[in-house]
């Protein structure tokens, strides 16, 4: 990959074991060159030194992370160690109960609450023996793409920490691109582990709705049909790792699917027989010209691996954030503290008061007849996937802006929804429930990352990681490091 100017971009790798994917850290505790507890070591110096910088982290674990890392180690020295990710470190965004440590979700109203029990997918993650190092950060509830909350204010991107993270799965994103462990759990209900990944250079998954379980711990029930819990990493094969454990049926998760385990195939080979429909702008949205390029370079690269690329898509309303998005995740989004009171939410941030307040504006009809433009939205994929087997987009409008804004008023001199208007690739496949990756495919003018997002039809995760391997073999993103990860920032 190379940035906007055509220059290549790639600085030298940091030293730590941080910085080492899941499957270099395991092929090295096979061969004895390093322990647990020096990765974890390695790793919670990199996250102290990136949050001096980027503000990633909520709750750290650390205490807790060393001696787990140090019964690995004995494990291991015994030839007992057991689990796929045995002795490997993972971060767990704050919306995501963790038994025993603050859950905040961003919010001032969450300032005592410590919940009993762990979220079915760190119950995964610790039965597989992955290492929980802390919280990272989101923004209040999850309910915009941005990291910042009142709770622990603005998240960075380390790539330029005068630009945001992207969110609400921020801290996760910014934690992952900097080295600080491979694997980071997000969450996504309008866009909130692609975007975040996009604008941080790294790879993020929003599997199909229901694939992987949000019970017992979600906190707030927020987007409640819109939200999906999935892997944030720097490389195909740890994403596809982490999948195969967190996925699962949970009856306690009403929307959780009865699939069976999974297995998935990283190996990176052509994509002959691989037909790809590809859209800049699905028809309605304004896009900027540095995100045009990269998707343009990076249809090459797909056609170049074997794949069959055709310009198509799936023809949706150009009115689907006002008529479709809104009133169902608003109207969700108010649901989730329609217990609280104004003095509740008087240290909320303004912009999530006004969410609240449209969500309590839209009727009960309102939401129905959204629920109703939802199923034609679901149907025009329906029938796009009878022409092809994916649909390749740019993941976001624009890369990362100034930190501390919620959005973009204006993408290639259109006027957009700063909320959301700058993002209109990624919410569409919530509404769908599809499954989606983001993975890296170049860089701005400015030096900022670029993100291609692939779809694939429900429960076809499979195709994605074929393409995405294919992709990363071709143009191997994880060479490239910001320069937070390499422990410094030139400060003003």
């Amino acid at each position: 990959m190379t940035d906007g100017s055509g220059r290549a971009a790639v600085p030298p790798a940091p030293s730590g074991l941080g910085a080492l994917s899941a499957t270099e850290i395991m092929a090295g505790y096979r061969r004895k060159a390093f322990t647990p507890r020096d990765v974890v070591d390695d790793t919670i110096a990199a996250l102290e030194a990136t949050n001096e910088t980027c503000n990633a982290l909520v709750t750290p674990m650390y205490e807790q992370a060393r001696a787990d890392a140090d019964r690995v180690t004995k494990e291991m020295r015994a030839g007992e160690a057991k689990g796929p990710l045995a002795g490997v470190p993972v971060t767990i965004k704050d919306l995501v109960f963790v038994a025993g440590v603050p859950a905040y979700a961003g919010s001032p109203m969450n300032k005592s609450f410590v919940p009993e029990a762990d979220a079915a997918v760190v119950s995964a993650l610790k039965a597989s023996g992955a290492i929980i190092t802390c919280k990272t950060t989101t923004c209040e509830s999850g309910y915009k793409l941005t990291a910042d909350s009142p709770v622990t204010g603005i998240t960075r991107n380390p790539w330029n920490p005068r630009r945001t993270s992207g969110g609400s799965s921020g801290g996760a994103a910014a934690g992952v691109a900097a080295g600080c462990g491979p694997i980071a759990i997000g969450t996504d209900g309008v866009g909130s582990i692609r975007v975040p990944s996009s604008f941080c250079g790294v790879f993020g998954l929003k599997p199909t709705f229901g694939l992987v379980p949000r019970s017992p711990g979600f906190s707030p029930p927020s987007w409640a049909s819109l939200a999906h819990t999935g892997p944030i990493t720097r490389t195909v094969a740890d994403a596809a790792l982490t999948l195969e454990i967190i996925a699962g049926y949970d009856l306690r998760d009403a929307a959780s699917l009865p699939v069976s385990a999974r297995r998935f195939d990283t190996n990176p080979g052509r994509l002959d027989g691989i037909r790809i429909g590809a859209s800049a702008d699905l028809g309605y949205a304004a896009v900027s010209p540095d995100v045009c390029a990269a998707f343009g370079k990076a249809l090459a690269i797909l056609d170049s691996c074997g794949a069959q690329v055709t310009m198509d898509g799936p023809g949706l309303d150009p009115d689907i954030l006002e008529h479709t998005l809104k009133p169902i995740a608003f109207t969700e989004q108010a649901a989730a503290v329609a217990t609280k009171t104004a003095a509740d939410l008087a240290g909320s941030e303004a912009d999530y008061r006004n969410v609240v307040s449209a969500g309590r504006r839209y009727s009960g009809t309102d939401y129905i007849e959204a629920s109703y433009r939802r199923g034609q939205a679901r149907n025009a994929f329906v029938k796009l996937f009878e022409r092809v087997d994916v649909l390749v987009t740019p993941t976001v409008a624009v890369t990362a802006f100034e930190a501390g804004q919620i959005g973009v008023e204006s993408v290639d001199g259109k006027e957009v929804d700063p909320h959301l208007g700058w993002s209109p690739f990624t919410w569409p496949i919530n509404l769908a429930g599809l499954p989606a990756a983001t993975l890296p495919c170049g860089f701005d003018r400015d030096g900022m990352p670029i993100g291609l997002q692939i779809i694939a039809p429900w429960l076809d995760e499979a195709t994605i990681f074929r393409i995405a391997a294919a992709f990363e073999q071709a143009q191997p993103w994880a060479k490239f490091w910001p320069q937070v990860a390499l422990r410094g920032w030139p400060r003003a």
